[in-house]
């Protein structure tokens, strides 16, 4: 079922093993401050968060050391062996998060079991595979918010995203999964030997990949 009004990007996510880590490296990178996020009770986590402009963010997330052990895998694949091991090499893109005014009725096998999730006076939906591991590829989590956006909340820090690249050996398949969600933004996809996520962004001293 393609739905009427047409996904947007929400935001992307950036992983670190330390929100301190994640949050000196991007700054680092794009000469901005990072805003105070919070605390995630569901998953165990934490974050710090960037506006990309006044419908779009970025959010730096790591496992929160303070927090208990959720009781189901942490979402993003933060448990997992492959995510781990990859950010031993320093913090870096790993998901993109897909807006949709609703997911009654959407059919959710390619992204997880949607699940009612809170932060503060934040309000959303948002879909988690059981596991907890990141959906197949690049194929984006879906997020419905009950609360304004985060991003329309967020000071603007004078960077934009310019283009997420999605690369993925099955692009007419992720097409056709963008074309059934009516996606509409600055997405390119293209044929690559394995799945890969990239960013360029605006920043206020020029241009800079994730």
């Amino acid at each position: 079922m393609t739905i009427p009004v047409p996904a947007t990007l929400d935001h992307l996510v950036i992983a670190a093993r330390t929100l301190d880590e994640g949050r000196a490296w991007l700054e680092g990178r794009l000469n901005v401050p990072l805003q105070p996020g919070g605390e995630h009770e569901q998953f165990g986590t934490h974050n710090a968060l960037l506006s990309l402009g006044p419908d779009t963010y970025l959010e730096v997330i790591a496992v929160n050391p303070q927090a208990p052990a959720p009781p189901r895998p942490r979402w993003f694949g933060l448990d997992t062996p492959e995510v781990r091991e990859e950010l031993e090499d320093g913090p870096r893109l790993i998901h993109w998060v897909a807006r949709v005014p609703d997911l009654a009725g959407l059919d959710l096998t390619p992204f997880g079991e949607a699940l009612d999730l809170s932060r503060g006076q934040n309000r959303w939906t948002l879909t988690v595979p059981e596991d907890g591991r990141l959906p197949g590829g690049v194929v984006p989590s879906l997020i419905a918010w009950h609360t304004p956006p985060v991003a329309t909340r967020l000071p603007d820090a004078g960077v934009r995203l310019e283009r997420l690249t999605l690369g993925t050996p099955d692009p007419d398949g992720l097409r056709t999964l963008l074309d059934h969600l009516n996606f509409a933004g600055e997405v390119e996809v293209r044929e690559a030997p394995q799945a890969e996520l990239s960013a360029l962004l605006v920043a206020p001293d020029g241009l800079v990949t994730l």
